[in-house]
């Protein structure tokens, strides 16, 4: 008996624990007007404030929404918060619309990307000068790039299934170096995400005007496009800088994880050294080191825990262990108003239950830069049949995607009927049912379909222009299943006043506050 099937034998003991996933999703958008180019305008002020709404928030751009669910364990109240949080979004927009694609619409100028605002007190500046940072370092452009972020925990039945009763800092230790497991798994084969789901194989010419690219383009017009692309958001074009992948943070251990990631917190870069920090009286970045904060380091997966009292990342973890992991190899689903399907979730489910339960070894560097690679190959060319892939580098295992594929869905098949049974439908075998067909036909996948959809209407832009047009008209006719209206506009204003509360309390200057804040950095 395999190590996987015996582990799964142990979680179908108590079959709730199928039942019991907690999940959150974090959903981006850019506003945009009519004609499909990029919303110049302040955050609405119907929103209440960015800085302190728990659910509507900006990400780097003012333009650039984030809708952020609670957690939960049920998929349909997920999915509901999310379409209450759009249709009241839209209700504040007036004629603007929501972006349905991941790569921009068309930005005629990198300076008409307002970086988003958050007020005056301290940690707001932080904020917002962090951001100020991602533009000297990156450029706006690949800033305003917009994913789905999936958060995921397994419930306390879970680790009781596979560890039984442990201490506190047993299971601290458990959940840690499964969690890392699972990370790994998801360097090794996670490529299949991008390979399903990808849906940015085209972009308009204007997002690569002023850049050197080597890419083979094609073009419809001004739109540029790779034949047999996923995913150019997660290609080096988009936010995975291959600049990082040159960091070596391992992903063996949490101990071993969290002393790399310091180590590039505190190391000087002589490139962002010439950008400066301070010009003239004027902040430029945090600090000039590879990372300014943890949150850089661009990953298609991080482990992440709820920080406390104003702990920092880093600080979480290494105090409370892994909690939850976040999914970020997401692009925004154009088929979906909301940016992702329930069908999505249910894969991801059984996905990253498989990545747990498989054998993990430790990864050194050389692995992960064959891992990089595959995505990579994934990426730009997934669409292409009988792609080869390198598979567990110590034998120097080639292979197809297509077999490697068939091999996994062996696996996640059985994973899929037991979480069929505790949900008394067949949802989960039947996701796995169209996907295998996906195998076999690359062009089925959301980017084979995105790409005949851009050729057919002759452009990215029209692509981008029919689906806001019909998602706002979704929006605006949407009941609220989950929320309020009022509820929604209690945020706003507990919002506002939060943000005025927290710049009232303020003593500190600015320059003490960051003083202090990066104080561990001389430690």
């Amino acid at each position: 008996m395999s190590n996987f099937i015996a582990r799964l034998n142990l979680l179908l003991k108590n079959l709730d624990v199928f039942r019991q996933y907690t999940r959150g999703i974090e959903r981006e958008a850019l506003r945009c007007y009519k004609n499909g180019r990029l919303a110049t305008t302040p955050h609405p002020k119907g929103l209440g404030s960015a800085y302190s709404n728990r659910w509507i928030t900006t990400d780097f751009s003012e333009s650039l929404l984030e809708f952020i669910t609670p957690v939960s364990n049920d998929i349909s109240v997920l999915l509901s918060q999310l379409e209450d949080m759009h249709h009241f979004t839209q209700t504040k927009l007036g004629k603007e619309r929501l972006w349905p694609l991941s790569m921009p619409c068309h930005i005629s100028n990198e300076n008409d990307i307002n970086l988003a605002q958050y007020g005056s007190s301290n940690s707001a500046k932080m904020k917002m000068l962090y951001r100020k940072g991602l533009k000297y370092r990156y450029g706006s452009l690949m800033q305003i790039i917009s994913g789905v972020h999936f958060n995921f925990s397994f419930p306390d039945s879970f680790w009781d299934a596979l560890f039984g009763e442990q201490d506190n800092i047993s299971r601290r230790l458990s959940k840690s170096k499964t969690y890392f497991g699972l990370i790994r798994n998801y360097y090794r084969f996670g490529w299949l995400i991008p390979y399903f789901f990808g849906a940015s194989p085209a972009l308009c010419s204007s997002f690569v005007k002023d850049k050197n690219v080597t890419l083979p383009f094609k073009n419809i017009g001004k739109t540029l496009y790779l034949p047999k692309a996923t995913s150019l958001r997660l290609s080096d074009l988009g936010y995975i800088n291959s600049f990082q992948n040159s960091f070596k943070i391992s992903l063996n251990t949490l101990e071993q994880y969290l002393n790399d990631l310091n180590q590039a917190i505190r190391m000087p870069s002589e490139n962002f050294r010439k950008i400066g920090v301070k010009i003239n009286g004027e902040h430029r970045q945090l600090n000039s080191n590879l990372l300014q904060i943890e949150n850089e380091l661009y990953t298609p997966i991080r482990p992440k825990c709820i920080a406390k009292n104003g702990e920092k990342p880093a600080e979480a973890l290494k105090n409370f262990g892994v909690e939850y992991i976040e999914v970020r190899s997401l692009d925004i689903n154009p088929y979906s108003p909301i940016g992702i399907t329930k069908e999505q979730i249910c894969f991801l489910d059984i996905f990253l239950t498989w990545a747990s339960l498989i054998d993990s070894d430790h990864m050194d560097y050389s692995e992960f830069i064959y891992c990089c690679d595959n995505w990579r190959k994934v990426v730009l060319q997934g669409r292409k049949i009988g792609l080869e892939l390198r598979i567990d580098y110590h034998y120097e295992k080639i292979i197809t995607l297509q077999e490697c594929a068939k091999d996994i869905f062996k696996d996640l098949l059985l994973i899929a009927k037991s979480m069929d049974i505790v949900h008394s439908s067949t949802e989960y075998q039947d996701i796995c049912t169209k996907l295998s067909s996906w195998i076999n036909d690359p062009e089925l996948t959301v980017s084979g379909q995105l790409l005949e959809m851009t050729k057919r209407y002759g452009s990215f832009k029209e692509v981008g222009y029919r689906l806001g047009e019909q998602y706002r008209s979704t929006y605006l006719n949407h009941r609220y299943k989950v929320y309020s209206s009022q509820e929604l506009e209690n945020e706003v204003v507990r919002s506002r006043y939060a943000q005025a509360n927290q710049e009232k309390t303020d003593i500190q200057s600015f320059d003490e506050y960051l003083e202090e804040y990066f104080s561990y950095l001389k430690r």
